[in-house]
């Protein structure tokens, strides 16, 4: 699209849309703002997928999850081209769907050739719903009980065992199942890799919650090589997310190929690593994140130099994006509602939703861009603050946010809302959760229905004693 807008002068999402062609597949999907198909129509309103996005609200009503299904797919096949171009080894890519889990993204990912990391019972019995092959899921967690633990052995998929408490019971119960097959499972380790990212979402320093102490490796292999009634298939480590830098996941891929060499000594034949994901979308202007062609590359080079260095087999490569596959996949549709101007001091302006359908902005302090839909060619004028109808102060999306002058019944667009959005979505002050469509060819298809006042309340039980 070219610009015919005065030079200088800046509008509502003009400088937001791909920046080249969007069926060009060298575009890597997290380095954008927009989803790639985005561009203005004639009406001057934003189009994702061939759909006008006030078309959309006027159909499926708002909030509304807008999901792009050429970026995801994009990002998924660019994913698995840069492992088998950089990769002399089989490797997997696996979407870590706690990013998004419903039946349809976990499909698609799926379809695309993904397998599916789950952390949670719920988040496995999607994936089993969406028709992903057990052989292809892998089962995270620091905390799985009983019954989880149960359920992923009676499923077939592989489980990557987080400390000792859940190594113990999960041999218990493969004892007590007495299984034709051993249980297949991966250890998680923690590398003592920190990078820049904030502090709640860094999971690979030694001060984490998650994964064996390294220290603790030689009492760790030999326990699990005395067991016959599980497989240790591979290693697993993480180290945080929305990391830009590159040298961390290189480090990681170093010390991963040490703890396969010292696993080996203890007989131990581990057949797969798995380095995590964690690579950074494009959030604002001044994010820069490298693509997922130039995140790939190195940690490849890592694994097969240190795997010729120690004569070590190539290992299956694992790894596990989330966000960088769907996070600029998707943007949030609200309709405007009120504005109050407080003179001198700034001006807010309410839309239908907020920190119920985005509790990013109000737990980690996100920061996102928004986009007038339905005046993409509209000015830049006002500095305004972009807050939730919830009856919360800190509801606030966007504090400052450069927009044109919005009015009652604007179509405000957020962008970048495919990650952690829906997913950590509530019913605070009881509101409904949003519907979410998928685009792409000019056709939108609902994948999660707008919840109503009925579902609220399905749950909720009255003591016998209040019963009239």
């Amino acid at each position: 699209m070219v610009s015919t807008h005065p030079a200088g002068v800046q509008h509502s999402g003009s400088q937001y849309l791909p920046q080249t062609n969007p069926q060009n597949i060298s575009l890597s999907p997290n380095q954008q703002l927009l989803p790639l198909t985005a561009r203005v129509n004639n009406h001057d309103h934003l189009e994702i997928g061939g759909c006008d996005v006030t078309t959309l609200v006027e159909q499926f009503g708002s909030p509304l999850y807008i999901l792009d299904e050429q970026t995801l797919r994009t990002a998924c096949r660019q994913y698995q081209d840069s492992f088998k171009r950089y990769y002399k080894g089989e490797s997997q890519v696996l979407y870590a769907s706690k990013a998004w889990s419903c039946i349809s993204v976990c499909a698609i990912a799926h379809d695309a050739g993904l397998g599916i990391d789950v952390v949670s019972g719920g988040e496995l019995y999607t994936a089993l719903s969406a028709g992903v092959n057990p052989d292809k899921i892998y089962f995270h967690g620091n905390n799985k009980s009983h019954q989880e633990l149960t359920f992923a052995i009676e499923s077939g998929c592989i489980i990557v065992v987080d400390n000792w408490y859940e190594l113990r019971t999960l041999v218990e119960i493969a004892t007590e199942a007495a299984g034709e097959s051993p249980i297949r499972i991966m250890l998680r380790l923690t590398p003592g890799i920190e990078c820049h990212t904030h502090e709640y979402i860094r999971t690979g320093h030694l001060d984490s919650k998650f994964g064996f102490d390294p220290n603790q490796l030689d009492d760790l292999f030999t326990f699990v090589s005395q067991q016959s009634i599980i497989n240790c298939l591979g290693l697993h480590a993480h180290i945080g997310s929305q990391i830009f830098e590159r040298q961390p996941h290189q480090d990681l891929a170093a010390v991963m190929m040490q703890w396969m060499n010292k696993a080996a000594g203890y007989g131990l034949s581990i057949k797969e690593l798995n380095v995590g994901g964690g690579l950074g979308i494009k959030y604002t202007e001044s994010d820069d994140p490298p693509s997922i062609e130039e995140w790939v590359k190195p940690i490849c080079e890592v694994i097969q130099q240190a795997s010729e260095a120690n004569n070590l087999p190539l290992p299956k490569l694992l790894s596990e994006p989330g966000r960088s596959l769907i996070g600029t996949a998707c943007v949030t549709a609200y309709s405007v509602g009120s504005s109050k101007v407080i003179p001198e001091i700034r001006t807010y302006v309410a839309v239908d939703g907020g920190m119920s359908d985005n509790p990013r902005p109000i737990t980690y302090q996100s920061v996102y861009r928004a986009v007038v839909a339905n005046r993409m060619s509209a000015p830049l004028t006002e500095s305004v603050t972009i807050a939730g109808k919830h009856c919360e102060s800190g509801d606030i999306l966007i504090k400052d946010a450069r927009v044109p002058k919005i009015e009652s019944g604007d179509i405000l667009v957020v962008i970048a809302t495919g990650a952690y959005n829906y997913s950590m979505a509530s019913n605070y002050n009881r509101l409904p959760r949003p519907a979410a469509v998928i685009v792409a060819n000019g056709e939108a298809n609902l994948i999660l229905r707008r919840e109503t006042y009925q579902d609220l309340i399905r749950q909720d039980c009255l003591p016998q004693r209040l019963k009239s």
